[in-house]
């Protein structure tokens, strides 16, 4: 009677293949550049505010109003920054997004199903926890949505920041967590953040993505064609009424990610690798710098913990989003019969989760949507995303450098490049032809050896020394 059969385990949190590490390299490289000026922007921008001196200036560049009057797009600064600047973030999330779904991890439904539930338990507990302390607390129950973001770039600043060497499949987790936490932010901004829609200017936008969903069909090329059309179409959308940064989304998942013969890149990956500077570098920071805004004081600081809707999305970045994306990780692991990486252990998950407690950019867009005509809750709420943020990031520098030594030594590995053929010997050890090259390298060290030994002896035979 043969044996039963025992349904195979994978490893959850394993190692990347080789084109996925370079693309996560790549990606994670530019946003920890641009998660360095972020924090920058926001230092900036607290300085600016809280020094007496400055204080007004800030306002009155935030407040002043530029653009077309009779296109509707007479916009403060502040306002061109939200809806304008992070259109641009939002365009690169969306095609990040697509080639997840053609070509990364989500692609296939038994990988994608760690990093998908993950990112929903992270978004959902951040959310209950924020619920419940204002259902105690009698307070407002519209910023549920608040603490559901992760900010990459803030968190890999951190990370660059703490000098952590990061195993690339933590990395690639943190990365892929924040391309499913950024399309449910999405969702939630374009379902529970639009305003009276003006079907008129909506159906202009879905006309004007119809027409750029076809151009990118026939093959049309040329950044003027593109850009012009970007630009009409954002317009109609936010003079509709839906967040101008959904127009951003739409255009990004368009974009084809997929190659074909004879092409390095596709077009999404050869746009988004044009445009994530762009977008990291100054479109996020300038966002932030705007945003960022917020008076800081003992007693606005006290109040952070004394309000339920400002405590409620402490609670949700710090508490909220460690054990959502613990949890989801953890149950996902448990029912579909996958096992933790032998390289990683379940704190090193829960390290990573305490990490994505960092909800910069989008929490603070959504606190200003959720709060708008608000001024004093805004405020409230922007510091309470600062101080959340803060401690999560406080909480994961900690938990991380605990196992700081072990993540070198994996990093070390993971980056060996002893035939210097710019492969990391990890992925070449099955090869025949490495294990020939390597053996060439070593002969030739052990010849060189050989060589010095004998210079060395013939040098002692001439100074009188011993045969």
């Amino acid at each position: 009677m043969a044996a039963p059969r025992s349904t195979p385990t994978r490893k959850v949190l394993g190692r990347l293949s080789l084109p996925e590490r370079a693309f996560v390299a790549d990606a994670l490289r530019t946003e920890t550049v641009g998660g360095v000026l972020l924090l920058l922007a926001a230092v900036t921008a607290l300085v600016w505010v809280n020094v007496p001196a400055l204080h007004d200036s800030y306002q009155s560049v935030s407040d002043f109003h530029f653009g077309p009057e009779v296109l509707g797009l007479n916009l403060s600064v502040a306002h061109w920054a939200a809806d304008g600047l992070l259109a641009v973030f939002f365009f690169v999330a969306g095609i990040e997004l697509k080639r997840e779904l053609v070509a990364g991890d989500l692609k296939d439904p038994k990988a994608a199903a760690l990093p998908v539930v993950a990112a929903l338990c992270g978004m959902a507990v951040p959310a209950l926890v924020y619920t419940l302390t204002n259902v105690t607390g009698g307070g407002s129950l519209a910023g549920w949505a608040v603490p559901t973001a992760t900010d990459i770039a803030f968190a890999l600043a951190v990370l660059a920041v703490i000098g952590t060497s990061l195993p690339n499949a933590l990395r690639a987790f943190l990365l892929t967590l924040a391309v499913v936490d950024d399309l449910f932010a999405i969702l939630i901004i374009a379902v529970f953040f639009t305003d009276d829609l003006d079907f008129a200017a909506l159906g202009g936008a879905v006309v004007g993505l119809a027409v750029f969903w076809l151009l990118l069909r026939k093959g049309v090329r040329g950044w003027y064609v593109y850009v012009p059309l970007a630009l009409v179409v954002w317009g109609l959308m936010y003079n509709s009424g839906i967040h101008a940064t959904i127009a951003g989304v739409a255009m990004g998942l368009m974009l084809r990610c997929t190659r074909r013969e004879g092409e390095e890149r596709s077009p999404g990956e050869h746009i988004e690798h044009l445009v994530r500077p762009l977008s990291a570098g100054l479109a996020v920071p300038l966002f932030a710098l705007f945003s960022a805004g917020v008076a800081v004081s003992g007693g606005a600081l006290g109040k952070v913990f004394t309000q339920p809707e400002t405590l409620g999305v402490v609670l949700g970045l710090v508490v909220g989003k460690a054990l959502g994306i613990f949890g989801g990780t953890w149950l996902t692991a448990r029912f579909t019969r996958a096992s933790l990486s032998d390289d990683l252990a379940w704190p090193d998950v829960f390290a990573v989760a305490s990490l994505a407690g960092i909800g910069f950019t989008v929490s603070l867009l959504i606190g200003e949507l959720a709060f708008e005509g608000d001024r004093a809750l805004t405020d409230g709420v922007k510091a309470a995303v600062l101080t959340g943020s803060l401690i999560a990031a406080v909480l994961a520098t900690g938990l991380l450098k605990i196992r700081n030594a072990k993540y070198q030594a994996l990093w070390a590995v993971e980056e060996r490049d002893e035939d210097l053929d710019g492969v990391p010997d990890i992925y070449e050890q099955d090869d025949p032809a490495y294990h020939l090259r390597m053996a060439e390298i070593y002969e030739r060290k052990a010849a060189e050896h050989r060589r010095l030994a004998e210079v060395a002896g013939g040098a002692g035979d001439g100074d009188g020394g011993p045969a």
